[in-house]
């Protein structure tokens, strides 16, 4: 559960944007995106080596330009 403390004087927008990004960062979302149905282990692990795959890839594309 997540929470976070209203402080005194602060508008009510500022309080929900910070609530906004506390629970983006958490990952409930996401989480709860990929349970919503069960995926076979074989799926789960294809997509996560497809994932590692395209973060190389990003990487090697990183350091080709000298970042």
């Amino acid at each position: 559960m997540i929470h976070i403390k209203v402080r005194d004087g602060e508008h009510f927008e500022k309080a929900l944007k910070r609530f906004t990004k506390t629970f983006e960062k958490s990952g409930v979302l996401a989480e709860l995106r990929l349970r919503e149905r069960y995926e076979k282990p074989t799926w789960v692990n294809r997509r996560e080596r497809i994932q590692a795959t395209r973060k190389q890839q990003k990487i090697q594309r990183m350091q080709n330009r000298g970042f």
